[in-house]
């Protein structure tokens, strides 16, 4: 299997290519040049995520040997890695109702999954490709990408890793997470500003040509983590795969039976893994798109319209606070056909003028499969609170995002299918809103969230994640705060170039 650009069908390269490039010279993403053959469901792997994520993952990597996939697979999904055996648990909230924990990973968040095999995947790409400089991976987080990204790539030989995340755009054990993150290949800095600003900043150094030539005279090569890069979307469609085996196990679900998948998201990767799961033959009914309050994919799959022209609100599911989601570029091209002029046309509209429509027929095909709608702040508190005292069973924010839509899509579709939301990280990443949501208010009003990571444990009887555990007694490695125009400055400088 090949890849070509979302914005360039003319020059098609091999998987290992796309993973190491990550972002295509004219700004576009990488997707399979052609539709992967649908995938026997008698043929997956009963209840071993290994097995799973080895059987998917080669299906779009040719050009990888299987035992250079099964290493990589090997290597990122051990117990050292993740604390739960079935690496993403499923917890049985109803008979029709299930939630899928993908925060079981070093960082406890859902961008584990994908972050502690796309190291291995990039580095076999280096060794296929043959390439002489040096990797940097550079890397827009609005919180949760940031940590896993620096915690997968660190100290990986012939790596280099920075990211960039707004200033006050992250929950305060986020940030803790990133500026103490050990390691002699990383660096980290804040900018001020949105997510979109930093993600914007990002980009607008992968698309500088000059840049590009002097860190390639340097011997450096740019790359990313983000879901941008194929290498890191790719490894999120094996969980929809295992959940739905996972079910089959349970004797939930008979073989072929239809389910909906409810997926929390702002930048579009982890529903678009859906998507692609879908493709290969996994029997999904909808996915469902569920947003905060900064609700332009819900507006746009309801309306075809995408207007990115509104204020950001900082919420309380925080890294779903985007504007411009960046994957939704590859399910329009999947939708056109493979419509790359379509396409970039939309793109450059929505650079220029912060809007673009689609056609009658790609809005078709789009409510065909997703169903959207966004909840707000006191919606998901709310949510986190009847979850708990109903099912004594914990969620974060995001999660609690996805359950509130949810109900929404049950109160005005008929639809009788077994439910899964993807819980994408762990409750105790936002304490502060989930302690809100359970207490009285003025109970804790003055702790600060690592004072509440105790009280919630406390209060609850659940364990702190081992990672958070004391982590502010961690040294402060990196203090940085910049402004979007001087990110480039910064990558240079953090690579001694200046």
């Amino acid at each position: 299997m090949r890849y070509y650009s979302t914005r360039n069908q003319t020059e098609s390269i091999t998987a290992a290519e796309a993973i190491k490039r990550g972002l295509s010279a004219e700004g576009g993403l990488f997707v399979p040049a052609e539709r992967a053959a649908p995938f026997v469901m008698d043929n997956l792997p009963a209840g071993d995520y290994r097995k799973i994520a080895t059987t998917i993952i080669k299906l779009f990597l040719s050009g990888y040997s299987s035992a250079q996939v099964e290493e990589a697979v090997n290597y990122a999904y051990t117990p050292d890695n993740f604390d739960h055996p079935d690496i993403t648990p499923l917890q049985k909230l109803t008979e029709d109702l299930y939630v899928l924990e993908l925060w079981h990973g070093p960082t406890c968040a859902f961008k584990d999954i994908a972050l502690q095999i796309l190291p291995q995947l990039l580095r076999t790409a280096v060794q296929i490709t043959g390439e002489k400089s040096d990797l940097v991976i550079l890397t827009a987080t609005s919180g949760d990408t940031g940590k896993s990204a620096l915690e997968g790539f660190r100290d990986v030989e012939g790596i280099k890793i920075i990211v960039y995340f707004p200033e006050k755009g992250v929950s305060e054990i986020q940030k803790l997470q990133m500026i103490t993150q050990e390691g002699n290949n990383v660096g980290i800095a804040a900018v001020r500003g949105n997510f979109d600003d930093t993600q914007t900043g990002v980009k607008e150094i992968f698309n500088d040509r000059k840049l590009a030539e002097k860190l390639e005279q340097a011997g450096y090569r740019l790359s990313s983590a983000n879901s941008i890069n194929w290498g890191r979307l790719l490894p999120q469609i094996v969980y929809y795969f295992s959940a739905y085996q996972n079910l089959i196990d349970r004797k939930k679900l008979s073989a072929g039976e239809t389910i909906n998948f409810v997926v929390p998201t702002g930048n579009f990767g982890n529903i678009l893994a859906g998507y692609y799961a879908r493709q290969l033959g996994l029997p999904v009914n909808r996915l469902i798109c569920a947003s905060n309050r900064n609700n332009v994919l819900s507006d746009f799959i309801q309306s075809g319209v995408y207007n990115s022209r509104r204020s950001l609100h900082r919420t309380i599911s925080p890294s779903m606070d985007i504007l411009i989601s960046s994957n939704l570029e590859r399910l329009l091209f999947e939708l056109t056909g493979h419509d790359s002029e379509k396409v970039t046309s939309w793109m450059k509209q929505l650079q220029e003028t912060g809007e673009y429509v689609v056609d009658r027929e790609t809005l078709r095909r789009l409510k065909e499969l997703f169903w959207a709608d966004y909840a707000d702040d006191e919606e998901t508190i709310q949510v986190i609170k009847d979850t708990y005292h109903r099912h004594k069973y914990l969620i974060d924010t995001h999660t609690a995002v996805g359950k509130a839509v949810l109900s929404k899509y049950r109160n005005r579709e008929e639809d009788n299918c077994l439910n899964v939301v993807l819980s994408t990280a762990s409750p105790y990443k936002f304490t502060g809103s989930v302690v809100r949501a359970l207490f009285d208010h003025n109970r804790f009003k003055d702790s600060s969230e690592l004072d509440l990571l105790k009280i919630l444990s406390r209060e609850t009887g659940t364990p702190v994640p081992a990672s958070l555990v004391d982590l502010d007694k961690k040294p402060i490695k990196h203090n940085q705060v910049i402004s979007r125009d001087s990110m480039r400055d910064h990558l240079l400088s953090s690579l001694n170039l200046t």
